[in-house]
């Protein structure tokens, strides 16, 4: 038994470092899993970081491109525009507004076969140009911006008069037709009240009347200098 006790009493000594080599072992690997842990959040942190940088330079170009189409206000050809509000009695920043509802002074044939920067209907011209005495005019005259803009305006003069210089009407007519606006004005006086906006049936044409009107403002104290008063 003593020397039992005495053969275990020999082994203890050369088992504690035995244990502190394995304590040591174990630190060192904890340690380089905290290492390794580390450098994966560093990782993980660049590559997010590479990520925003590169949705940044993606997205910031196309940004910025919506902001210029949705928020820019072009003008061209303001000397016309000037010239035939003189003569028609139509403000030109109407003009210009109406211009930019319909084309943002990008020309083209409407899908109905409406033409130009003002979007004028070839039989709306014709009428027009009887009226007017214009014997020579043909409908690929309108493709002209000036000729364009002239008929547009001749036309907004007109649908100014028969609703008695109401814009909200005239712009109403100018996209919704003449027809409809008499019907909504006459439903509209018969609940004792002027139309409204917001009482105009068709989508598109409220939110065009809203466009214009809003426009308008804009082009009179954005290009006051270029249109005038």
């Amino acid at each position: 038994m003593s020397s039992s006790t005495a053969a275990r009493g020999t082994r203890r000594p050369s088992s504690a470092p035995g244990r502190g080599r394995s304590g040591a072992r174990a630190r060192s690997a904890a340690a380089r899993r905290a290492r390794i842990r580390r450098a994966r959040r560093r990782l993980g942190l660049l590559a997010g970081l590479g990520l925003v940088a590169v949705l940044v330079v993606l997205v910031l170009p196309l940004a910025k491109r919506a902001v210029v189409t949705e928020f820019g206000l072009p003008l061209q050809y303001a000397a016309t525009i000037r010239q035939q509000g003189a003569e028609k009695h139509v403000p030109p920043a109407l003009i210009a507004a109406v211009i930019y509802a319909e084309t943002k002074f990008d020309p083209r044939t409407s899908p109905t076969g409406a033409e130009g920067l003002m979007q004028v209907e070839p039989q709306t011209a014709l009428d027009l140009a009887k009226r007017s005495g214009a014997t020579a005019f043909s409908v690929s005259d309108l493709q002209h911006p000036a000729t364009n803009i002239a008929y547009g305006t001749y036309y907004l003069r007109e649908l100014l008069d028969d609703f008695h210089g109401s814009k909200l009407l005239a712009l109403a007519a100018y996209n919704g037709g003449e027809t409809n606006v008499d019907r909504w004005e006459a439903q509209a006086r018969a609940h004792g009240h002027d139309l409204t906006i917001a009482e105009i049936p068709f989508p598109e044409t409220r939110a065009y009347v809203a466009k214009v009107l809003s426009a308008e403002r804009r082009y009179a104290r954005t290009y006051r200098r270029q249109l005038g008063d």
